[in-house]
């Protein structure tokens, strides 16, 4: 079986109809941004099939705007925390918090690989809207994006977290048993000390309903996050070409796109000469050079500023981009989001990288990644230090983008080419 044979049987195994799960086992739901990269690797041969993908995600959003980062469309006890926990309030049980909204510029990607589905993409524009205007009302910190939870980001466990996390202490959290380590090595996924606050933070929603404008008021966790503010930015100049697409007034949109411009500024650490995080509550940056900081060619901000960084972390280790910088005291190659590879921010990196004007960079992040994957498989992530899989395996968006991307038989989509 080739790469691509199997990168499709992957997505075919992980389809629950209409919706896939990240692998199975390990995570038995529909996740958000998860799924949207999905969708994207369905595209490759099956397009009706990548569109009920994202239509299926819709079909969880909570009456406020916001798209829950997990669906629970059928109960398995072999995770958690489950729907018990979470308590969540929209139409489908699901989490309280959100995901890095990528699904705007997918959907203009798609429509840009078969413009038989305008009707489609126009039916979902709406609620697109919803999902931005939810950010910007909640999570707008003079332009800058923040989340409440760690989970937001797709960004977990990452060095960003622990000067926050060190200031909480994670009180009425019940026992409780992971299940996560029964299926990925303890050495691979998150400490326990993470997951206390992890799930104190989840009771402090569920406790009040999850009422955003109480939890701007009480959370001790507010941090502006680069991985969420740079999808949103782009994401929202995307929602504007679909606007004016289908002759939609855009004022609202161009608004959020000026605001988001100015609040990259607030995510621009000078001392560091970096894009990171910017704990609200304490006042300062992380200091954490991550895969996350690249997405500013994502976004259209910055210029080259990152040139530097990115030159150096990727010659620090034979597999790139590490989700955490290997000269930071923090940098574990194997455990989660302390170090190892992710193919699909890997895939975001290389086209932003691509649109303004570095196709060399692209095309080395392009072979680098087709490399490891090819030479280890379809894992959750990958150890930066010799490629080898670790997390979950048979993953779902692994497969996505190399059949969208880094495949060098099928990664030829209309989006793709400048890669």
């Amino acid at each position: 079986m080739t790469r691509d044979e199997e990168a499709r049987a992957i997505l075919r195994g992980n389809d629950r109809g209409g919706y896939t799960v990240p692998t199975d086992g390990l995570y038995p739901y529909q996740w958000n941004w998860d799924s949207v990269f999905a969708a994207l690797g369905f595209a490759e041969h099956d397009m009706e099939r990548s569109w009920q993908e994202i239509e299926t995600l819709f079909k969880g959003q909570w009456a406020n705007g916001m798209v829950p980062h997990i669906l629970f469309h059928k109960v398995d006890p072999s995770y958690f925390p489950g729907p018990d926990v979470w308590q969540g309030t929209g139409p489908i049980a699901s989490s309280g918090i959100s995901q890095p909204p990528i699904a705007g510029t997918f959907v203009r990607w798609l429509l840009e690989m078969d413009a038989g589905h305008a009707a489609r993409a126009e039916a979902l524009l709406p609620k697109l809207m919803d999902w931005h205007r939810w950010f910007m009302t909640w999570r707008n910190e003079s332009g800058a994006i923040v989340v409440t939870h760690p989970w937001e980001t797709g960004r977990d466990n990452c060095p960003d977290w622990d000067g926050p996390f060190a200031a909480i202490e994670p009180e009425g959290v019940e026992q409780y048993y992971r299940r996560d380590t029964t299926h990925v090595v303890e050495e691979e996924r998150p400490r326990r000390w993470d997951y206390d606050r992890y799930l104190h933070l989840v009771k402090l929603g569920a406790d009040c309903g999850w009422d955003e404008a109480h939890l701007r008021e009480v959370t001790p966790f507010r941090v502006a996050d680069p991985t969420m503010s740079f999808t949103l930015l782009r994401s929202t100049r995307d929602l504007k070409a679909l606007a004016e697409r289908f002759d939609k007034d855009t004022g609202e949109i161009d608004g959020w796109i000026v605001a988001m411009e100015a609040g990259a500024e607030r995510l621009w650490n000078e001392e560091a000469r970096t894009y990171d995080t910017y704990d609200e509550r304490a006042g300062r940056h992380s200091g954490v050079v991550s895969n996350a900081s690249f997405l500013s060619w994502y976004a259209g901000v910055g210029g080259d500023r990152m040139l530097p960084h990115l030159e150096r972390v990727c010659g620090m280790e034979p597999f790139f981009i590490p989700s955490t910088d290997p000269a930071h005291p923090a940098y574990e190659p194997k455990r989660y989001w302390r170090g190892p590879v992710w193919a699909m921010l890997n895939m975001l990196i290389a086209k932003g990288l691509a649109e303004q004007g570095h196709g060399d960079w692209a095309g080395k992040i392009t072979e680098n990644t087709r490399d490891m994957i090819a030479q280890n498989g379809f894992a959750e992530y990958f150890d930066p230090r010799d490629g080898a899989p670790a997390g979950g395996r048979n993953f779902t968006w692994t497969a996505a983008v190399w059949l969208a991307w880094a495949s060098p038989t099928t990664g030829r989509s209309t989006w793709a080419a400048s890669c």
